[in-house]
Order: structure tokens, then C-alpha cells, then sequence
């Protein structure tokens, strides 16, 4: 199998301006690719600006699009198309976490997980899929451990990303034959903004601060394996040696798996210490 290149080839990143997707957006423009950095957050997008990494190398660019709206995601990969000349890569970043018991959870707050994390994939994948067939390229989604393992407290997401699993290794099945590839990742936990943007039962902020469990990756790291995985034709990635251990663990032992998960996470949802007056 060959090698691919990203050498003046145009790569969209949704969820560019912070987190994860900035440092994807940094380490494929590295690799020489004209990137294209979606994200809502028009103030974070300007900030891009003034980013050291993006200053020299290949031209890029900054488009405001809200994955949730398929029209604007179509204009968004119009543009893209219009200045680079095509689609080859298109990294599906964009994603926001809940924290909060299912019984207490307003379902409003698992739609809204639902509409960024999946259906803002699927909006942008249609927009892109056909330059992505004309150039033969590749289609990426950032997926989880919580893509294939149950995750206490987080029913919505869990959903979500089980849900790029079956879209994307699904449409794999429909595109291979065109030269498409598509990649699913899976890190564990990031040390990147999404737990303080995390929802709550009520849509607001979550108020504890996530748990974790294995240790945290820096974003760059995880970007660094995603340009490899990219490169190299992969399928999956399983980013990290606990995503591995819970890939493993949940086909031979499920019941063990939820076991530790429940044990190592439920302190997020122990109740607060109710205040006294005095």
C-alpha cells in the first residue's frame, strides 16, 4: 500500500480553533497541506491569525461554519473547493461532551450532542464526499474509547460517537472501491477544553470537573499519530494504550470493563456537599 502525501493537498478540519483540531490543523499544515479550519467560533478563528505555526508554509484558511447547519457546511466546502481546488482530507473534529446521569438529564441536551458530534459528520462528510471522490482522498473521524465502550454518565455522547462508528465503517464499505479511504480514531482522554465545555443535565456547564482514568494525551501528540494513521492507509486508530486495553478488554471481558469504568468515573457524579448557613 502506498505512502500518502499531504504535500499541497487541501485539508478541512472542523472544531479547528482550540483543542484537538488546532493541533490537527498545525501538524497537517506541517506536513505541507493547504488546511482550511472550520469552527462556530468566529473570535477563536481569528485568533488563528497571530498562530507562529501557521505563518509560513502553505496558504490556508479560516471559514465560520456551525457543522449542525447543512447549508452552511455546503458553503463552507464550496469555498474550500473554490480556493484550493478541491477536498482531499476532511478531518470530522467538531464535538462537545455532557456530563450527567441519564435520569436527570434534559433530552434536549442528548439532541445537542447528537447534532455536533454525529450529524455535523455526516453534514460535512455529504458537502465534501463528492471532491473526495474525484481526488480519491480521505475522510477522518474523531471518535473515543466511548465509540465502542460503555462510559458512565455520558449516555449522549457514548451515542454519538457509537454512532460514527457505524456511519463511518459503513460508508468505508460504499467508497473503498473509489480510492476513499476513511479512518476512525480513538483517543482516550485529551487534555484539550471539551471537559470545561462540557453540558450538564440542564444544558448549562457541567459543574464538577471530569475524572479521568489512564493518564491524559496532549493534543499534539494525538495529531501527530492521526497524520501517521492518515498516511498510512489505516482503518483505525486506537490512540493510546488504555484506548487499546478497552478496545480488548470489552470484546473478551465486557462485564470487567464496566465494572473498573464505574469505579475509576463515579466520583463525578458523587452529590456536592450541600453549603450551611450560618
Amino acid at each position: 500500500m502506498s505512502t500518502r502525501s499531504f504535500q499541497g493537498r487541501c485539508v478541512v478540519v472542523t472544531g479547528a480553533a482550540s483543542g484537538l483540531g488546532r493541533a490537527l490543523l498545525n501538524a497537517f499544515h506541517a506536513a505541507g497541506a493547504q488546511v482550511v479550519a472550520l469552527d462556530r467560533d468566529r473570535q477563536a478563528l481569528g485568533a488563528l491569525q497571530t498562530d507562529p505555526a501557521l505563518q509560513t508554509g502553505q496558504p490556508w484558511l479560516a471559514i465560520a461554519c456551525d457543522v449542525t447547519d447543512l447549508t452552511a457546511c455546503k458553503a463552507a466546502m464550496a469555498q474550500a473547493i473554490e480556493r484550493f481546488g478541491g477536498v482531499d482530507v476532511l478531518i470530522n473534529n467538531a464535538g462537545i461532551a455532557h456530563r450527567s446521569l441519564f435520569a436527570d438529564t434534559h433530552v434536549a441536551v442528548l439532541r445537542q450532542v447528537m447534532d455536533i458530534n454525529f450529524f455535523g459528520a455526516v453534514h460535512c462528510t455529504h458537502a465534501a464526499l463528492p471532491s473526495l471522490r474525484a481526488r480519491r482522498g480521505l475522510v477522518v473521524a474523531v471518535s473515543s474509547v466511548a465509540g465502542f465502550a460503555p462510559l458512565i454518565g455520558r449516555t449522549g455522547y457514548a451515542a454519538s460517537k457509537h454512532a460514527l462508528h457505524g456511519f463511518f465503517d459503513s460508508l468505508r464499505s460504499e467508497v473503498e472501491d473509489d480510492g476513499v479511504g476513511v479512518l476512525v480514531v480513538c483517543p482516550s482522554f485529551i487534555a484539550t477544553g471539551i471537559d470545561r465545555a462540557a453540558l450538564g443535565a440542564d444544558g448549562r456547564p457541567a459543574a464538577q470537573p471530569r475524572q479521568t482514568t489512564g493518564g491524559q494525551a496532549t493534543p499534539e501528540a494525538v495529531a501527530r499519530a492521526i497524520v501517521q494513521a492518515a498516511r498510512s492507509g489505516r482503518p483505525l486508530l486506537l490512540h493510546s494504550r488504555t484506548a487499546q486495553l478497552a478496545w480488548w478488554l470489552t470484546r473478551l471481558w465486557p462485564a470487567r470493563y464496566a465494572a473498573v469504568m464505574k469505579r475509576r468515573l463515579r466520583a463525578d457524579f458523587l452529590p456536592h456537599p450541600k453549603e450551611t448557613s450560618v
